[in-house]
């Protein structure tokens, strides 16, 4: 082999200049509280036995699209499934945007894989600033709406846990209407489904929903996302989308996991970390390293220290591994705290005591 091949030379100029979006593991650490990445904290069990792992699997599998489409209470034709909600992330934006032309929107603090996904597809980003309440700054998205595709916005939104008001999701909807596709990410609604606008699809074809098995449903590594929209647009994304995007024991799974008992255990699940994560929150709130507890609609709190860097890096030495959000924009010393097991929770809590 040459010595002198340099990949990186070979590489897209946007792609030379990126920066990665850095997941929970890529960031490492060595702990045995993993608490930022809002998973569920304790593996759940499912079967497979099939033999027939010698052929393809279904591009978009009827059983699982039935069972989600009973569950979020729309048609199998307002769904598709894919590798987890960040693969929807990118089929929108290599179906609906050209390089060079269109931009997609979305309002930091957020989700970082839609300004990765839109860095890596050369599509412009306008990120318009939330709040400070961190509510939609609606009118800033009704001023650059000019040549924008997609809207990206997560409610509840993730690192911050709160709710977007859907009265602005609905000036928005209507802003938009004919113009762009408004994407609500709703990967944490299990927690909160009274505020989800599923059953928003029929009235606004400009709708996409996105939503994944990751969280309440405790399969982050099964890597099942799911994209609610309109026949049409849902027809359009097939045409980008990988021939196979889930494999067969993905499928299988899926399945077991949306039928009326994987459903059951689910609400289970989240009435268990609704309580643990009121009880985080209250045993944090009267310690005098924290200056707030935010409230939250999801499997994670934000806290605000008053030195975030030390609290992160003393529980990080503990085997307490959380998420520094302090490069976000407006949360300097935040740190972002998935809820695990009420063991789990009281070490961060002793933890985070002992540094009073």
């Amino acid at each position: 082999m040459s010595q002198n091949f340099n990949a990186a030379s070979l590489a897209r100029e946007n792609v030379k200049t990126m920066t990665p979006y850095m997941s929970a593991r890529r960031l490492g650490g060595k702990g045995d509280v993993w608490l930022n990445a809002n998973e569920y904290p304790i593996a759940p069990d499912y079967q497979f036995n099939d033999a027939t792992l010698n052929r393809y699997p279904e591009c978009q599998p009827a059983a699982v699209i039935q069972n989600y489409a009973a569950y979020a209470g729309i048609a199998p034709e307002q769904v598709l499934v894919c590798r987890g909600a960040d693969e929807s992330i990118e089929l929108l934006i290599r179906a609906f945007c050209e390089p060079g032309k269109d931009a997609v929107m979305f309002c930091p603090p957020t989700y970082g894989m839609y300004s990765v996904s839109a860095e890596t597809f050369g599509v412009e980003q306008k990120k318009i600033m939330a709040l400070p309440d961190w509510s939609l700054n609606v009118e800033a998205i009704r001023e650059n709406l000019p040549n924008t595709k997609l809207i990206y916005i997560c409610s509840p939104n993730n690192p911050t846990g709160n709710i977007i008001d859907n009265k602005d999701l609905l000036e928005v909807l209507e802003m938009a209407a004919g113009r762009a596709l408004v994407v609500v990410d709703e990967a944490y609604i299990e927690f909160c489904p009274q505020y989800s606008v599923a059953n928003w699809l029929d009235q606004f074809p400009n709708l996409v929903i996105l939503r994944t098995l990751s969280k309440a449903f405790a399969l982050a590594g099964l890597r099942c996302g799911f994209t609610l929209a309109s026949p049409e647009v849902i027809e359009v994304l097939l045409k980008v989308i990988a021939p196979y995007p889930l494999s067969t024991p993905v499928a299988i799974i899926a399945a077991q996991a949306l039928d009326i008992n994987g459903i059951a255990t689910m609400k289970s699940r989240v009435a268990t970390v609704t309580e643990n994560r009121i009880a985080l929150s209250e045993a944090l709130s009267g310690l005098s390293v924290v200056e707030k507890v935010y409230p939250s609609e999801t499997n994670y709190i934000l806290v605000r220290f008053t030195d975030g860097s030390k609290v992160f890096k003393a529980l990080w030495d503990q085997g307490i591994i959380l998420r520094d959000q302090s490069k976000q924009p407006g949360l300097i010393n935040c740190l972002r705290i998935t809820i695990g097991t009420e063991t789990e929770n009281v070490r961060v809590i002793e933890a985070i005591e002992a540094l009073c």
